[in-house]
């Protein structure tokens, strides 16, 4: 439910939110406002010393974000937003600017800065206003800060490092967050609790009814300046607008509902003879309707892929289409068609010289790139697109689908018998090294690992998780166990640096080998794979080759993790139903499996993107 008026105000237009963080999307979403997400590029190298106040740095930083995004997506033919938000929020203390952590001993020196004493939490906030007028972009920024008081009370050195150890301080300014385990550090605050999370919607609702309804000159007599105006006030909203009040900004007459609109009424909303209004048409279904073209924009991401599109845009001179329609064999009208949707999507930049990919294109998309999800994108163009074509069937039988969308008897590619080429073993070993790449990082540094001098990754393919070990812990040797299928195509995947040499790879069957002995085992994104009496039979074969005090890693995606996202847990229950012979557990059935094969001390930590990590530690039988 909105606030009436005043976020209904936004409710019939196009409004996005130039932010990726989830805290900012939650709070304005639970608030009731609709709107796109479409994170800001701009790189935030403001000189902080030229400003004159740390909130005078944030505001600008929120209106550089906001501004990029407006530009960025009037220039690539989309239909230019009507309201973008902006919002930078920063952490001062004793005149210094502390910003996110880059790594765990700068959350340590940003929190040892904080620690018993008090510190500003500072959000900046910019809204532009856009309108399009004979193919230029019109915009009116109005702009705003909040500022909160914290007071962190006197902590141990221990209770800091096991805060920092969690995870949390990574992407947060300052190095906490409030709204979870971070709370615990905070003896008090001053101010709106909703700053510190990430975005004042106290003072966004002011500025809001400033914006579109500028107070009658009687209203000021009795107007109160500390909290969002009373109820009475948005009863009386309406009647600002019938008594014509002049706009707070701008002339009269633009295009959009927004500062400078006037006392016009608007479309569909003339009022009856008795002076009341019909109702409101409904809502524009701009997220349903995504939702359900939301298929489109995938089939034509795997397409630019399989022609390799992002491999010919790969430099950094742009080319026409043409030229590109040439380099993949494909029509001209086509691959402008197809260029300009991925331009559309943000995968490419469009300009009069051509196309060319993007930072994040040329990150991911390139097929040779270290950080390439390539052959992750390949393998649901190939396979998982046909499986999931099956969705109803299995919806209504509750039956594996793979016989049916891969022509085979129930065979899940990453888990049942050799697959049947070696082009599709390379898409799925190479699919895999994707996605382990992005989440091997925030696993290895979930726990402080330090006491192990020796480690195996059981199923742990290409050795990303195991590099990320031993580069975080130069005395640890790390053994990779896999199938010989897997072995097989490892040298593909390496890179070189100074953790090689302690990784190390060994083929075998984990249900019927011999495991390596070590210190820590580790499981990643194994364990959801299998039924019941599969989980069991390995974790009994790990507990028996592992010593008292030896340590076992467990990193599984769980639906009560801390860090979870509504779509992959999402992705993740489909999976499990198009794919059934493994199947989700819960924390708490995680941790019960390693308490009965022996391994107690559980430690839970988030491991970021919906992944929880748990580390148990063999007791004496």
């Amino acid at each position: 439910m909105v606030l009436c008026p005043v976020l209904g105000k936004l409710l019939q237009k196009r409004v996005v939110l130039a932010s990726a963080s989830p805290r900012r999307r939650e709070i304005l979403s639970n608030a009731g406002l609709r709107f796109e997400v479409v994170p800001s590029r701009f790189k935030e190298k403001l000189d902080k010393a030229s400003f004159p106040t740390p909130y005078a740095y944030a505001v600008e930083t929120a209106r550089q974000k906001a501004l990029e995004v407006a530009n960025r997506m009037h220039q690539k033919d989309l239909r230019t937003p009507d309201v973008v938000i902006g919002a930078d929020t920063i952490v001062t203390v004793s005149g210094l600017i502390l910003e996110k952590p880059v790594d765990k001993q700068d959350a340590y020196r940003m929190l040892s800065r904080l620690n018993g004493k008090e510190h500003s939490v500072c959000t900046g906030v910019a809204i532009v206003h856009c309108s399009s007028k004979e193919g230029q972009l019109d915009t009116e920024v109005s702009e705003f800060y909040e500022e909160t008081t914290v007071k962190f009370s006197d902590l141990s050195e221990e209770l800091l490092w096991e805060y920092i150890h969690s995870g949390e301080p990574m992407d947060k300014a300052g190095g906490y967050g409030i709204q979870a385990l971070g709370g615990m550090l905070v003896e008090y605050i001053q101010g709106d609790f909703l700053n510190v999370v990430g975005f004042p919607l106290n003072h966004f609702c002011k500025k809001l009814v400033e914006l579109y309804y500028p107070p009658r000159r009687e209203d000021l007599r009795r107007a109160r300046q500390d909290s969002i105006p009373p109820v009475d006030s948005f009863e009386n909203l309406s009647d600002v607008e019938a008594g014509h009040s002049e706009p707070a900004h701008g002339e009269a007459g633009r295009g959009w509902d927004g500062p400078g609109a006037g006392g016009d009424q608007q479309a569909g909303s003339a009022p009856k003879a008795d002076g009341y209004r019909t109702a409101e048409p409904p809502p524009f279904p701009a997220d349903l309707l995504e939702l359900i073209d939301g298929f489109k924009a995938s089939k034509a991401l795997f397409t630019a892929c399989k022609l390799k599109l992002f491999d010919v845009l790969k430099d950094e001179v742009p080319q026409k289409a043409v030229d590109i329609a040439s380099k993949v064999d494909a029509s001209v009208c086509g691959t402008e068609r197809l260029l300009d949707v991925c331009a559309t999507l943000g995968l490419l930049e469009k300009s009069d010289r051509g196309y060319r990919n993007t930072e994040s294109s040329n990150l991911y998309l390139v097929s040779d790139g270290e950080h390439s999800l390539h052959d992750f994108i390949m393998y649901n163009d190939q396979h998982t697109w046909n499986l999931f074509t099956h969705l109803e069937s299995a919806v209504r039988e509750g039956t594996n689908q793979g016989h049916g969308a891969l022509g085979r008897k129930a065979q899940d590619l990453f888990q049942d018998g050799p697959l049947q080429s070696k082009e599709d073993q390379l898409r799925c070993v190479g699919a895999t090294h994707g996605l382990a790449k992005l989440t091997a990082r925030p696993a290895a540094t979930a726990f402080d690992l330090s006491r192990f001098s020796s480690a195996c990754d059981l199923g742990g393919c290409t050795g990303a998780l195991a590099r990320e070990l031993a580069r975080e812990y130069p005395r640890l040797q790390v053994t990779v166990f896999d199938l010989p299928d897997v072995i097989e195509h490892v040298s593909r995947f390496q890179r070189d640096g100074p953790e090689t040499a302690r990784v190390r790879f060994l083929a075998g069957d984990f249900f019927r080998d011999s495991l390596p002995r070590a210190e820590l085992y580790v499981l990643s994104g194994v364990l959801h794979g299998w039924p019941d009496d599969r989980v069991h039979a390995l974790l009994r074969r790990v507990s028996d080759g592992a010593g008292p005090g030896a340590g076992l890693l467990l990193v599984e995606a769980v639906p009560d993790a801390e860090d979870r996202e509504a779509r992959p847990g999402l992705a993740r229950c489909l999976d499990a139903l198009l794919r059934p012979r493994g199947r989700e557990r819960s924390l708490a059935q995680y941790r019960r499996l390693l308490e009965q094969h022996g391994f107690g001390d559980v430690q839970v930590a988030p491991a970021g993107h919906g992944l929880a990590a748990l580390l148990g530690t063999r007791v004496a039988p």
